[in-house]
């Protein structure tokens, strides 16, 4: 466990007396130029660069486990001893410096570069992974790290390469992102990796005697091991009255582009449900400007998931940025540009979004045979009921070790992390897969970090002060903590999913 040093002008390179090092405290610096921390545990001291590189977030202010540092961000995990980005969601190591201790000083010497790794014993001959989204690609990534150099297939439906989903509904969509910050990957990284990327290709058919995949356009791509990340797609509601040009959903780049392009020219748009999409939804298109009401039949937005408390906090906070909520209802009909609710009261709107929640996409593996309950059926180290094909992502049922049940979770980071160990259980290393789920929102400024699993609970904490946008919230049954939710507390975050791995 570590808090940080406060940032100094120090050039590790010139040596740091011994003294001046707290066990598991990181000291800012820099080496030759470059951003580091510089830390001490017991008699080893590790110099690697302060910058995560998913989103930036300083490593100073992380958490030391062992021979790890985890980012106070997004949770992302790298290594003291290599810099290697352990769990996503970064995929690329930070630096990393050898450190000499002479005398009563420590000195940061050259930069080190990231062991290669070779994968040894049998391997599958080739690889195909269905889906290029989180799961697909960091499975991808993390096969060749550990050394697989045999064929690498990724089917994608959709037409754009891997890109950074949570950023459609929230900074990209809000207009504070940039077009170049969607994509995870550039392009020529797919041809240095040796990654045959296939795009707007649905897969037809999975023939998992012959291991092969059968595309829409009559290909084949034969496999020995396989992946399936299908994702999940967006429920989809008849609404009476309305023309297909007034029902957006959002789950792809594609529907972000939609969303923005149609927000151009309009004033008001109705979010139909309170969901994290929704809400992010919302909270994005008033950041462009246009009145939003949130329809939705709860009688708090995300009190299933968050609970009274987190709700009437997020509603609050949304009400204090210009939406209008009108919850216990839905949207009955539209009649032009007015739409009725289901208790008789019309609002205008010159489109709507719809984000009522998401439905796993796990019909390739109901027709291929693969175990089925609500989700594909997967063991511990994420293979499915057919030997050498694993499932990650928003389709995957797991036993989650921390709570004792099966649980499906459709997070981002979830996903990334399920096809990083998949990857390398094909490749024969039994990895169990035990992280704590995890997701964040942000929503107005306010970003609230989300660790573990609770469907259900009987006792609800709060530490700390939710107006005051400082608490960490403890969802618990029987006594047990299965989930907490922090805002401004990201150390409390980052110590509970520790906790949950490690109980």
């Amino acid at each position: 466990m570590s808090s940080s040093s406060p940032a100094n002008n120090l050039d590790f390179a010139d040596g740091v007396p011994i003294g001046q090092l707290r066990e598991g405290h990181p000291v800012q610096g820099k080496i030759r130029g470059e951003d580091a921390i510089l830390l001490r545990r017991g008699e080893e001291f590790f110099a690697i660069g302060s910058s995560c590189t998913h989103y930036g977030g300083a490593l100073a202010e992380g958490l030391i486990l062992g021979d790890e540092v985890r980012c106070p961000l997004h949770h992302a995990c790298f290594s003291l001893r290599t810099g290697e980005a352990l769990r996503a969601p970064a995929f690329d190591a930070v630096p990393c410096w050898r450190v000499e201790k002479t005398g009563d000083r420590v000195f940061v010497r050259e930069k080190l570069d990231v062991p290669k790794r070779t994968a040894s014993g049998e391997k599958p001959s080739s690889i195909v992974i269905v889906g290029g989204g989180a799961a697909g690609l960091a499975a991808a990534d993390m096969l060749r790290r550990e050394g697989y150099e045999g064929r690498i297939t990724m089917v994608s439906a959709d037409s754009h390469a891997p890109y950074d989903r949570p950023n459609a509904s929230k900074d990209y969509l809000a207009g504070n992102a940039p077009e170049e910050y969607m994509s995870l990957r550039q392009p020529e990284y797919y041809k240095d990796q040796r990654i045959n990327l296939i795009l707007g290709s649905p897969v037809a058919r999975i023939d998992t005697r012959q291991k092969r995949v059968e595309l829409a356009d009559g290909s084949m791509h034969v496999f020995g091991a396989m992946l399936l990340a299908t994702g999940a797609d967006p429920v989809k509601l008849e609404i009476p009255g309305a023309a297909p040009g007034q029902i957006h959903y959002l789950r792809t780049y594609e529907d972000s582009r939609a969303l923005i392009a149609k927000a151009k020219s309009a004033k008001r748009v109705i979010v139909a449900g309170a969901s994290f999409i929704g809400l992010e939804v919302a909270a994005s298109l008033r950041a462009r400007g246009l009145s939003v009401d949130v329809v939705a039949p709860e009688q708090q937005p995300l009190e299933r998931i968050l609970g009274p408390e987190m709700g009437k906090f997020i509603r609050g906070l949304h009400e204090e940025n210009g939406v209008v909520f009108h919850l216990g209802e839905t949207v009955a009909r539209v009649d032009g540009s007015k739409a009725i609710l289901s208790k008789g009261a019309t609002l205008d709107a010159d489109f709507l979004v719809l984000g009522v929640g998401v439905r796993p996409s796990i019909k390739l593996a109901e027709e291929a045979g693969l175990k089925i309950d609500r989700g594909v059926l997967v063991n511990e180290y994420l293979e499915t009921s057919s030997p050498g094909i694993f499932a990650a992502g928003d389709i995957a049922r797991w036993p989650d070790s921390h709570t004792g049940e099966s649980i499906r979770v459709e997070h981002w980071v979830v996903a990334e992390r399920q096809g990083q160990v998949a990857a390398q259980n094909m490749l024969g290393m039994c990895r169990r897969y035990d992280a704590a789920p995890f997701f964040w929102t942000e929503q107005f400024g306010v970003s609230i970090r989300y660790v573990g699993h609770a469907e259900k609970w009987d006792a609800v904490e709060v530490e700390g002060d939710l107006s005051a946008k400082d608490c960490a919230v403890r969802y618990m049954r029987a006594g047990k903590i299965l989930a907490v939710a922090t805002i401004s507390r990201d150390l409390d975050s980052l110590r509970a999913e520790a906790a949950m791995e490690t109980a």
